[in-house]
């Protein structure tokens, strides 16, 4: 809503209101797969032309300073507020007993409103002052891409949290898209062919006001290697996941050393 200072609008009269699935989006689609988008568009032959409800079309309403304690649609004018200066003598008192006219009333003892000058009414922020508001309908579309994700581990690296396998690179199995994707098939593994199943049928849900672009499945495999230590009496275990060669120590405070870990040096990489 925004006031309405003239001027042609995009009205019913130019034909019927689209609806949303009818905009034409294509210049605001993100690229596949982002995280999330927001845009505003403007719904064609939408605009209005309405009464400001704020002043009921006057432009002007009454002044909240001198007016206050008014009924809605009243006030009254020329209110003077004692000038603070003088306390409403138009007269400064001196140490010698003198007087003189007070400058900040001019020596009137009082003073105009400070908002309106005492009109009793101010300008209307919502229409400013035009007393008419063009309404318009818009559209917010979002777009989010809903993941779905699935870790099968082996029993070894169960004590693997999912977020490290999610992290780690590895060799990519399957990558297909499109509108609705469809299990993987491995002509050799019936193992994969389940686990590809499992995570389609666990697809997100998409909510009932949201409409599909793409999908993308994906599987990869991240090789795992677990690692015991002792030395004399004590021991403890860590995992080198992915190509990249992550460290992961259960408890660890950095979890994931990338590189610089001691470890490395242990195990002559």
């Amino acid at each position: 809503m925004e006031p309405y200072r003239g001027g042609k609008i995009d009205g019913i009269d130019k034909g019927p209101e689209l609806g949303l699935w009818e905009l034409d989006l294509r210049s605001e689609f993100p690229l596949l797969f982002v995280p999330h988008k927001e845009t505003r568009s403007k719904i064609p032959h939408s605009e209005a032309i309405d009464k400001c409800s704020d002043c009921a079309g006057k432009g002007e309403i009454v002044c909240p300073t001198c007016n206050a304690d008014r009924e809605p649609g009243f006030y009254k004018e020329n209110q003077m507020f004692k000038c603070p200066a003088c306390y409403g003598r138009g007269l400064i008192a001196h140490q010698d007993g003198s007087d003189t006219i007070c400058k900040n009333c001019s020596g009137k003892g009082v003073l105009p409103c400070v908002t309106c000058t005492s009109r009793g009414l101010v300008k209307c922020q919502t229409c400013q002052g035009e007393g008419s508001v063009l309404k318009r309908s818009v559209a917010i579309v979002k777009w989010k891409t809903l993941l779905t994700r699935k870790v099968s581990a082996a029993s070894s690296a169960a004590s693997v949290p999912e977020e490290v396998f999610h992290k780690a690179k590895g060799v990519q199995l399957c990558n297909t898209q499109a509108y609705q994707c469809n299990p993987a098939f491995f002509a050799d593994s019936y193992f994969l062919n389940k686990f590809s199943s499992d995570v389609i049928g666990d697809r997100s849900p998409v909510p009932p006001a949201a409409r599909i672009i793409c999908e993308r499945h994906a599987i990869s495999v991240v090789p795992v290697t677990r690692v015991t230590m002792a030395h004399r009496n004590s021991s403890f275990s860590f995992y080198i996941v992915g190509l990249s060669r992550d460290i992961y120590i259960k408890d660890y405070p950095k979890q994931f050393c990338w590189g610089l870990c001691c470890c490395f040096d242990w195990l002559s990489i």
